[in-house]
Parts: C-alpha cells; structure tokens; sequence
C-alpha cells in the first residue's frame, strides 16, 4: 500500500501505556502497512503485560471533538476498540461519520478488568452494532454479548444470527480462545450466506494486542478497496506470522 493510494483509518480506542494493545497496536499495524491513519482516544490506561491497574475514560466531548477534527480531512475507514463507558459509545455513534466500520468489542482485559461497563455494552448493541459492517468477537467476548442479548449459552451460530438481525453486517467470531491444538479457525457469518472458515496454524506464543491488530488490519485493508474477504485473510495471515516470529518458527506460512 502506498499512502497516498487511500485516505486515513480512524482508530478510535484506549490507550495502552505497555505499547502492547490498543490505539498504539492500531498504530503500528497501519505503518506496518504503510496505511496513513488518525486517532481518537477514549481512555487512558495504567498497565502491563501483567495487569491493569487503573483506567481514566475521556469526557465524551472530547472524544467527538478528535473525531470530528479527524473527519475534516476525510476519513477511509473507521475501526473501535476500548470505548469504556455508554457516554462515550454514545458520543462516538453520534459524530462518527458514515464509514465502513469495523468494531473490536474489547469488553474486558486478559485480566479480568472492565474495560466496557455492562451499559456501555447495550449501547453498542443499539447504537453502534446496526452501523457496523464487521464485528470481531473473540470467543469471551461473544458469550458476554450474548448474555446481553438473553442468550447466556446459545450455540454461536445463533449468537452470530442475532447480532446479526440487530443490523450488523458481518460478525468474525476469533478462534484464539478455541480448543484444537493445531489450529486456529475464524468464522465469518453474514446474511443468507454460508459460513467461511479462515484458518491458521496454532502457534503457542503469548502475544497481546492480537485483536487490536487483527481488526485494525482488516480496516486498513478496507480502506483501500479490497473486499471482505480478502482484507480478512491478509489481517490474518500478518497476525500469524506475528505469532512465528515470536515463537521462532521458520517454516512457510499458510493462510
């Protein structure tokens, strides 16, 4: 990619003061890419790789004002992460502009912190979600949605179904949290078509920020002009070779 082929991501989430996730992962997934980008941040955190210690979430004005001086220049693509609060969900649904937007639902940290409060989660669900043209749950962050929904336990087709119905396009489910040892699969549901697995090998590494860059990936990739499917097939195949390189692992890569 080149920057001036495409106009900027917005990425709109926390920031990690490890480096290791967050508005700074966004970042360096884009210049990775060689994608321009813009930030708004929603919260700033006190953390590292082993906990998280405190949380300061941005007044909700100022969250739509970086938003909104981010628009002038016009804006790609759009990508959430850690939104923290419903005042804040609701600033962001009020002055993000029309974009494709790709939606991280980053609801609590590896170690156990809320990093989106239970309000804050049904305003995603009604504000956020019918805008949303790719929404990338983990497998945690799936039942939570779906006790949300009154679904606590539903098989994840199901789950996929009802978000879904609530007006989001697509949903990746992340296979990350998954039980086969040897691979990690990501399902794709979206309206009245089938199912689409994209799978990679399993590499035992402990990486943080993976879903950060998984989905700021995908929305680089849609901002310039590539279909779903492939910007979600690119977005995985760098996280695995992420996953290698941490492990050391020399032999080719697959998508």
């Amino acid at each position: 990619m080149t920057t001036a082929a495409i106009a900027p991501v917005l990425f709109i989430g926390g920031m990690d003061s490890s480096g290791g996730a967050g508005i700074l992962r966004d970042a360096a997934t884009a210049v990775a890419l060689n994608a321009p980008y813009r930030v708004a941040v929603t919260a700033v955190t006190a953390q590292n790789d082993q906990r998280l210690s405190a949380v300061l979430s941005m007044p909700p004005g100022m969250v739509a004002e970086q938003i909104a001086l981010a628009a002038e220049a016009g804006l790609a693509t759009a990508k959430t992460g850690m939104l923290a609060n419903r005042a804040v969900v609701e600033a962001v649904a009020a002055h993000l502009p029309p974009l494709p937007l790709v939606v991280d639902p980053v609801l609590r940290s590896s170690s156990g912190h809320t990093l989106l409060e239970p309000d804050g989660i049904d305003a995603l669900l009604a504000l956020l979600l019918p805008r949303t043209s790719l929404l990338t749950p983990n497998l945690p962050e799936l039942a939570l949605l779906a006790t949300h929904l009154g679904l606590a336990g539903a098989v994840e087709t199901r789950i996929a179904a009802a978000l879904l119905a609530r007006g989001c396009a697509a949903v990746l489910v992340k296979g990350g949290h998954g039980d086969d040892p040897a691979v990690c699969a990501d399902r794709l549901y979206r309206h009245d078509q089938p199912m689409i697995s994209f799978q990679a090998p399993r590499i035992a590494a402990s990486l943080r920020g993976t879903g950060c860059q998984l989905a700021s990936a995908i929305a680089t990739g849609l901002a310039a002009g590539m279909a779903l499917e492939p910007s979600i097939t690119k977005a995985k195949a760098m996280l695995t070779e992420r996953f290698a390189k941490a492990r050391g692992v020399d032999q080719p890569l697959r998508d």
